[in-house]
């Protein structure tokens, strides 16, 4: 159904600068959280979603976009949404589809910052912020402090591959926390990584705060893959009905999913276009040919071997690839 242009732009739910879904009536809501000023004083605010049931049960909170080039996470997150309108809940589960506005409108990692002092920032490695930082220490401050843990027993970050490169169905999990590993088996992805996190990424900080999280990557950066996202969007959906907050069948672990612990990455040694010779999930050995390098006359300058014996978990799939640039992914 179309709606008015007014209504498509700035549809009237009520503006929120903290929420504690425990003070919600049972039912399904939609906010805009308030989280930041913008450079000129107007107010960024982020859409909100929250399906609380009238049984007691547990709270996890689902975010898609803290990288703005990552669209299927965020297709992900409002397919989830979409599915469970009309269900019956227990507990209750607060989506955020859209995490870095910033990013999201200019179709990029990264926040962006409009301080002529600041230049853009990657989100997902400074939280849980600074109230006194600058604009994206406060931006993620705000949305730690006042919508992400007050609200959550359980989380769920939705990303996929950044621009340029592929991933599969791929979680990232603590296997010290028992909830953080069983979540990433229900979503049943193609990988798994035993992963203690590094500092400032949402997911560490959930887990260092005693709320089990992982990271789900759903494919491909920016373009869209909806095999990819309806895959995701089981997976979430699956880890909801285990946790007895969705009704349903829950579905059995993936026995073909690859879980490993040592990431290698192979970077481009220089500028030039790369051909890549593997294809995501195929087995490789040390020594294995990955790519081919071509400057722009179409000469071939540099081969990529694998340094290792792994599985391809990523790999480029724009050809031009500046040095340092990611060319293949292995885990092992």
């Amino acid at each position: 159904m179309t709606k008015p242009l007014n209504q498509s732009i700035v549809p009237m739910y009520p503006t929120l600068q903290a929420l504690d879904v425990n003070a919600l009536e049972p039912g399904e809501h939609k906010f805009w959280f308030a989280v930041a000023t913008d450079a000129i004083g107007h107010p960024q605010a982020l859409p909100v979603r929250v399906f609380k049931g009238v049984t007691p049960g547990k709270r996890i909170v689902i975010t898609a976009g803290v990288h703005g080039d990552e669209q299927n996470g965020i297709l992900t997150a409002q397919q989830v949404a979409r599915e469970l309108e009309g269900q019956t809940i227990s507990g209750c589960i607060t989506i955020v589809p859209a995490v870095n506005l910033s990013g999201i409108a200019r179709h990029s990692r990264d926040f962006h910052s409009a301080a002529p002092d600041s230049s853009s920032s990657n989100l997902n490695r400074l939280f849980p912020g600074n109230p006194n930082g600058d604009d994206a220490s406060r931006y993620a401050h705000s949305l730690w402090e006042n919508l992400l843990k007050p609200n959550a027993d359980l989380a769920i970050d939705l990303h996929s591959q950044t621009s340029g490169s592929a991933y599969p169905l791929y979680a990232f999990a603590d296997y010290r926390l028992a909830d953080a590993l069983r979540m990433a088996r229900l979503i049943n992805p193609d990988v798994i990584l035993n992963d203690p996190g590094d500092p400032g990424i949402l997911e560490t900080v959930y887990n260092r705060a005693e709320i089990p999280s992982i990271t789900i990557e759903v494919g491909v950066g920016r373009y869209t893959d909806l095999t990819m996202v309806e895959r995701a969007t089981q997976g979430v959906l699956n880890v909801l009905r285990a946790y007895e907050l969705l009704e349903g069948q829950v579905t059995e672990n993936n026995n073909a999913c690859i879980e490993g612990s040592q990431i290698t990455s192979v970077r481009a040694q220089q500028g030039g276009f790369v051909l890549c010779h593997v294809a995501l999930l195929e087995r490789v050995e040390q020594g294995q040919k990955l790519a081919t390098q071509y400057n722009s006359f179409g000469d071939e300058i540099y081969s990529y071997f694998a340094p290792s014996n792994g599985t391809v978990i990523s790999h480029n799939v724009e050809s031009v690839r500046a040095p340092g640039s990611l060319v293949v992914r292995l885990i092992a």
